[in-house]
């Protein structure tokens, strides 16, 4: 595909069961590697899930495979890196299906510019996320001297240097669910939620808006929203959309930061 501009379809799928959205990914990700699509964002939020990276160690699950059953999580093995998470409703999904051959091919600067992404959204609403150097993910001071809890969480695939998986940001994820694994391997370490943070009720859907917004300036792409209905259509007829252009907001909310805070 002749992309002269660049452009990003955004894809909102709503709560979808991981299987369901791993395999949609796939499809995509073959489309994008045969051209005939730009680079695509798929939005998300799972029922409850705990996935296990392909360099994950299964004893960082907690829980037993009766308690799962119980309470009704699922668990997944999957390609991605990183080792193990958990996803649930309230906490955003972004699945950026791109071709960094067309940009960058450097999987480090792939992962910051993720990091920046989830680090500018958060800025949106006055508070300061960081990075913490040798662990991916952005993360937010808890309150006590040294003490940072993980707000947002990567685990990336690349299929000649075309990504799969991505990034999963707190909104407003019931956390007692994290109790059961060791967040991302990391011993010690836990996870927060905006919500939690802010001490107040968050719209998950407006930290979905902040977030493609946010990817849109950090990649450089033009944002435009299309249907998953339209995705699938082109994906079975090879059809394009023109899609409808997410736009900019209007104003950005005080004490707003701009740029990442190392």
């Amino acid at each position: 595909m002749d992309q002269k501009e660049k452009i990003c379809w955004v894809v909102r799928l709503g709560l979808v069961p991981y299987d369901l959205a791993c395999n949609f990914q796939q499809r995509v990700v073959q489309a994008r590697k045969e051209g005939v699509i730009p680079d695509v964002l798929l939005l998300c939020e799972h029922p409850h899930v705990i996935t296990l990276g392909r360099n994950g160690r299964r004893e960082h699950l907690l829980a037993s495979d009766h308690l799962l059953r119980q309470m009704n999580v699922k668990f997944h093995s999957t390609e991605r890196g990183g080792d193990i998470t958990y996803h649930g409703p309230g906490q955003v999904v972004g699945y950026p299906i791109m071709d960094l051959a067309e940009q960058r091919r450097d999987v480090r600067w792939y992962v910051k510019q993720l990091e920046e992404v989830m680090i500018r959204a958060t800025a949106d609403f006055g508070l300061i996320a960081k990075r913490v150097e040798g662990q991916h993910g952005v993360w937010i001071d808890a309150g006590a001297p040294l003490v940072q809890e993980k707000l947002g969480a990567l685990g990336v695939h690349l299929s000649r240097w075309v990504t799969s998986h991505g990034f999963a940001y707190n909104v407003s994820t019931d956390l007692r669910y994290f109790d059961w694994i060791v967040p991302c391997g990391i011993a010690g370490k836990r996870a927060t939620s905006l919500e939690h943070a802010l001490g107040r009720n968050v719209d998950s859907s407006e930290m979905t808006r902040n977030l493609t917004l946010h990817f849109g300036q950090v990649f450089e792409r033009t944002m435009i929203s299309i249907s998953p209905s339209e995705l699938k259509e082109t994906l079975d007829a090879g059809k394009l959309f023109s899609g409808t252009l997410v736009p900019e907001r209007e104003s950005v909310p005080v004490g707003a930061a701009k740029g990442s805070q190392a």
